[in-house]
């Protein structure tokens, strides 16, 4: 099916362009959302009187989310989720979490303007990005961990913490018997059962 595009579609043309795209994707994405119109005489005509104001209103949407992309640079949003011990969580964060959490963090998004390209499923830090406008988008830092002193700690250090792949001054030692030198000599710190 033939459209012509109303707004700069990601992978799929400008403004005004003409684009053969499938008979579902234009009857259930492009054309509900007012995207873009079949492609007709009388819309061709349609769209000719009104590019103009097609245009106006793209650039005050595009302008707003600039404004908006400005507020989001370097916003870092922490979300408390349960995990288990190797830092794998109990379900995963999903779009609607990270639009609350950013909503909360004081810049208004849609759950639809955050672009997932897959699951969040572990403690971390890992970066998002955020769709505001079809020409402007921006990335936010979510800060997955299970208590606000563990968002806290991973944002200094950068990385998750409590995965087990931390560094040895984390963890406490634990004296199981066994001695390094003993073990080169093919004998352990515990006396035999058998020798005895």
């Amino acid at each position: 099916m033939q459209v012509i595009l109303l707004e700069r579609i990601e992978k799929l043309g400008q403004m005004g362009d003409v684009v053969t795209v499938k008979a579902g994707y234009a009857r259930n994405f492009l054309l509900p959302r007012r995207k873009a119109l079949r492609n007709t005489r009388e819309n061709l005509g349609y769209f000719g009187e009104r590019k103009a104001q097609f245009e106006a209103e793209n650039l005050a949407r595009r302008e707003e989310a600039e404004r908006v992309a400005v507020e989001l640079e370097g916003v870092t949003v922490p979300i408390i989720r349960a995990a288990g011990e190797s830092g794998q969580l109990y379900g995963s964060v999903t779009a609607r979490d990270i639009s609350d959490a950013v909503t909360a963090a004081g810049v208004t998004i849609a759950r639809s303007q955050v672009s997932l390209d897959r699951a969040l499923k572990s403690l971390g830090l890992e970066q998002v990005r955020i769709q505001l406008h079809a020409e402007v988008s921006e990335f936010v830092t979510i800060n997955i961990a299970r208590s606000d002193e563990e968002a806290e700690r991973q944002l200094q250090l950068g990385r998750a913490v409590g995965t087990g792949d931390e560094d040895d001054d984390d963890e406490t030692a634990v004296d199981d018997g066994f001695d390094a030198d003993d073990a080169e000599d093919g004998q352990s710190g515990e006396a035999d059962p058998q020798e005895a």
